[in-house]
């Protein structure tokens, strides 16, 4: 036996229902609060100060066999300039990579 379509009223486009997913905006279900200011100092801290400053860091990252983001998220979170004495540290950062693709500038 056929299963009859389902009437759809006047004015209906036949699409999806809207509550078949919620949507949820980037800063969550909560509040906006300071949402924005920290997307615009993000955007900021990882805005070098100058071509120089990129393509030095760049160098330094590829000498000690990690990505641009992960030596300058050392930077910025720690304020440590890594160099090849901080073997551990360098260690770490590369365990915690495995399974990420590796990105380039």
């Amino acid at each position: 036996m056929a299963r009859r379509p389902k009437r759809i009223g006047i004015g209906h486009n036949g699409g999806p229902p809207i509550k078949e997913k919620p949507h949820v905006p980037p800063w969550g279900r909560g509040g906006i609060g300071t949402f924005f200011f920290w997307k615009k100092a993000h955007k900021a801290a990882w805005r070098p100060a100058s071509t120089d400053i990129l393509l030095s860091r760049q160098a330094k990252a590829e000498a000690l066999g990690l990505t641009y983001e992960e030596y300058t998220l050392e930077i910025l979170e720690r304020g440590i300039y890594l160099q090849a004495e901080d073997a551990e540290t360098i260690a770490a950062i590369k365990a915690k990579r495995k399974g990420r693709p590796k990105r380039h500038l």
